[in-house]
């Protein structure tokens, strides 16, 4: 993980809240205002603990906040991280390249290609901000 990730005092006070919630460990949480969600980044196989039996901790965390919740179980490479951020959509493969920027290019089935996008571009905004936060990724293709 590239340097520190610095939380607001907002996002911290998030984070707080949702370990106390869930008993899930947070990694990262980032308000993010233009699609009105707090996206939560959990430690490896907490996905579920964080989400609860048929989303009970999510629907508590959305009636104390006010927003949407998206959790992502965080991955130690950038491959398997991405893979995380598509869930359900099915990935077929993952590329870096490496020219003057990087760029990770990640190839969808087409069935599962709108939902990687998401509506207005909502996914793949997500997987832009997480990669580049926490890999250095500079661009996200879908093809």
């Amino acid at each position: 993980m590239p340097g520190k990730i610095k939380l607001t005092e907002d996002e911290l006070k998030i984070a707080a809240l949702f370990e106390s919630t869930t008993g899930a460990s947070v990694m990262d949480c980032i308000i993010d205002p233009e699609d009105d969600r707090i996206i939560v980044i959990v430690g490896k196989g907490e996905a579920g603990k964080a989400i609860g039996r048929n989303g009970s901790n999510i629907k508590r965390l959305k009636r104390f906040v006010g927003r949407n919740f998206e959790i992502v179980e965080y991955a130690g490479d950038p491959e398997n991280f991405v893979r995380n951020i598509f869930l359900p959509a099915k990935i077929s493969n993952v590329k870096i390249l490496e020219r003057n920027d990087r760029t990770l290019i990640v190839n969808v089935s087409p069935e599962d290609k709108g939902y990687a996008i998401g509506k207005n571009g909502k996914n793949i905004r997500k997987a832009k901000l997480l990669l580049s936060r926490h890999f250095n990724i500079d661009k996200v293709r879908i093809i």
